[in-house]
């Protein structure tokens, strides 16, 4: 059943932090050239992933419980003080995949929103202390255009992210 309107019924929005997924890396990657529906990853490249990792401005960004904690709720926030529709979300250790209604939003908008108001939420939590942002740059923006997309989107953040995070923390 497809969704008869030029809206989408839902985004897919994957955000990271910082040096956590480099090109180059073995899981593959993405970039402007690479970055079409159903095109292939960038395969792994053990030599252009080093340089990467060794052009990094600071250390990657690995998230604790507390700042886990405060991304997830200046997603749940904002979601509401803008109205839009939270399917899903599951924030990990170094990404944050959100499944998210938000009408005839640009996803671009959604994504620099949600990554924005989780540093200012950490900051007021007192767990991200650094002026420069815990976040790499860019993130993923899938359109779902109908409830079966929707459904496993919802499927895949909830579920589909290995094993539950321990709270190491609190």
């Amino acid at each position: 059943m497809w969704n008869d309107t030029d809206i989408p019924l839902a985004c897919l929005i994957t955000f990271r932090s910082y040096g956590t997924w480099l090109h180059g890396d073995e899981r593959g990657s993405i970039d402007r050239f690479h970055n079409h529906y159903k095109s292939p990853y960038i395969g792994p490249n053990p030599q252009w992933r080093r340089h990467n990792a060794r052009t990094l401005k600071r250390g990657q960004v690995i998230l604790d419980a507390a700042q886990r904690k405060s991304v997830e709720q200046s997603i749940r926030e904002n979601c509401e003080c803008r109205r839009w529709h939270l399917h899903a979300l599951n924030v990990r250790t170094n990404h944050a995949h959100i499944v998210v209604g938000i009408g005839s939003v640009k996803p671009e908008r959604a994504l620099t929103a949600f990554k924005a108001n989780a540093t200012k939420q950490m900051r007021l939590d007192g767990c991200w202390r650094q002026d420069s942002t815990p976040w790499a740059e860019k993130g993923s923006k899938r359109y779902l255009w109908n409830e079966e997309s929707v459904a496993r989107a919802i499927d895949y953040v909830l579920n589909g992210q290995g094993d539950e995070l321990p709270d190491f923390g609190d």
